[in-house]
């Protein structure tokens, strides 16, 4: 009886170990998986809020960047990692609006695999042409790719990104038949679009800015409601006369599902404090980067609202990967 006593003091105990280390979390390093290459808008925004958040909750934040197969590899590293809050996922519309409709055999489920922790930012996406192609405007881009096809291709970050669904709603608007150069992320798409490759590209600006400065690069238009700030001479599509081509890149946390969610409502809170932080806001906004914010229950909402837009979208651009 008193061993049967012992047995059950030392596993009480251990329980009471684990509840501890869950309450007190985190006691290590954190991981976030980014889903691209370093370079781009979704890097930049996970470094400069892993460095903060990392100080909010008195942890190292490591960016780990796990590119390839339109975000599915890095996507799979958080499924199958361990529900307790210490693997990350820095998500995106690529992963959660639009490429759930364009691979067909995910090794995993983009709603019932994962937890929602906030909506991080949004960013527009911008319609640019290499300083060497003689359009100023989006109407003479159009002219020009109509009248010399052959001689026109366009660029994006990848194959299921915001902005390649954007250039092939642009294509469905215009009737331009130029053809699609899909790239490795914003890191490798920005300098090989700078040098001339592709004639025009579909990004956020963030890695595409030194380029801009440069003169290498003319930003025509930006798919935001108004414009923005950073570029004010730089219309909207609507103001170009192409209001309809719409869309905004957007990046949020998620966990795997099952985390605890005390967990969540941490990870929430302190990120909702990191990004209404004056010099976080005003570093990302130098790069059109808009932090967003809120509750895990309004950016599972956001998600549901995403996957319900792009789903035609990609059916109507024919855009499949098996």
């Amino acid at each position: 009886m008193k061993r049967f006593t012992s047995i059950l003091a030392v596993l009480a105990l251990a329980g009471s170990f684990t509840a501890n280390a869950q309450q007190n979390y985190p006691t290590r390093p954190l991981r976030v998986v980014v889903f691209l290459p370093p370079g781009g808008a979704a890097d930049v925004l996970a470094r400069v809020m892993g460095q903060k958040l990392g100080e909010a909750l008195g942890q190292t934040v490591v960016i780990d960047n796990r590119p390839g197969s339109g975000g599915v590899i890095g996507t799979n590293v958080v499924a199958k990692a361990a529900p307790d809050g210490y693997t990350l996922l820095h998500s995106g519309i690529t992963t959660h609006g639009i490429g759930p409709h364009i691979y067909t055999n995910l090794p995993y489920d983009p709603v019932k695999d994962f937890t929602p922790v906030i909506l991080s930012a949004t960013m527009p996406v911008f319609m640019m042409t290499h300083s060497q192609v003689p359009a100023k405007s989006v109407s003479e881009a159009v002219a020009l790719a109509k009248a010399k096809p052959k001689a026109i291709s366009w660029g994006s970050p990848g194959t299921g990104s915001a902005p390649h669904m954007v250039g092939e709603l642009f294509k469905v608007v215009t009737g331009i038949p130029s053809e699609h150069i899909p790239y490795k992320g914003s890191g490798t798409g920005a300098p090989a679009f700078a040098s001339g490759e592709v004639q025009i590209f579909f990004d956020a600006v963030a890695g595409h800015q030194a380029f801009i400065q440069s003169g290498r690069v003319r930003a025509l238009a930006v798919t935001s409601a108004a414009r923005v700030a950073a570029y004010p001479d730089v219309p909207t599509m609507k103001e170009a006369g192409f209001g309809r081509v719409d869309g905004l890149v957007w990046y949020g946390l998620q966990a795997p599902a099952g985390t605890p969610k005390h967990i969540i409502a941490k990870l929430n809170a302190e990120s909702n404090r990191v990004l209404g932080m004056p010099d976080v806001k005003a570093k990302l906004m130098a790069v059109s980067i808009e932090t967003a914010g809120g509750s895990p229950d309004a950016f599972a909402k956001f998600i549901g609202d995403e996957l319900a837009k792009w789903g035609p979208v990609v059916k109507a651009a024919g855009v499949k990967v098996n």
